[in-house]
């Protein structure tokens, strides 16, 4: 039976277990044997990330082309309006690939939101936003080249779903066992 981790990784954890220099690493947080990431997280983004045993279900988790859906939740500079949300809904070209539309909306900022360490940089007199955006592709530095298209860079990125697994419960540096069912 394969082994499926959920991992709430914390901002500044490189998503490997070798150790590069002086920065965290999955080894700091997970002694589970030969489990390995199911796709990455940028170092400076937060939130889900799947650990396996089983090679086959590492690729259909991580490969684009199976089109498993991943959702973040996004906190942006300024406050996308009309025309910033309609650009992120549709075909996107980022230079070296068009992203696909993504499915995105504002929202509050999450409740039981834990704190960043270190926080973002608080600007007065540039607002934020939250929004939450869900692609099929999670391509490299995707949802932050997005926004930053869009007019919105993003100052802090957070992934809480892939497929039907959710980071739901779990704090910062915190993972679980999950089962490790069909791969929607």
């Amino acid at each position: 039976m394969a082994r499926l981790i959920l991992f709430n990784k914390p901002f500044g954890v490189i998503c490997q277990f070798s150790r590069e220099g002086e920065r965290r690493t999955l080894k700091d947080f997970i002694a589970v044997p030969a489990v390995y990431p199911a796709g990455r997280l940028d170092t400076d983004s937060e939130g889900l990330l799947i650990l396996t045993d089983d090679g086959a279900l590492q690729a259909r988790i991580s490969d684009p082309k199976h089109k498993l859906k991943k959702t973040y939740w996004a906190q942006v500079e300024g406050a996308p309006g009309d025309e910033a949300l309609r650009m992120l809904r549709q075909p996107i070209d980022l230079g070296d690939f068009v992203a696909q539309p993504a499915r995105v909306r504002l929202m509050s900022e999450p409740a039981g939101l834990w704190p960043r360490d270190p926080p973002i940089r608080h600007r007065a007199n540039i607002p934020t936003a939250w929004l939450e955006i869900t692609v099929a592709e999670g391509k490299n530095r995707q949802i932050r080249r997005m926004t930053a298209k869009a007019g919105h860079p993003t100052l802090r990125l957070i992934r809480t779903q892939i497929g039907q697994w959710k980071l739901d419960g779990l704090a910062p540096g915190a993972w679980r066992e999950a089962a490790p069912g069909p791969v929607l």
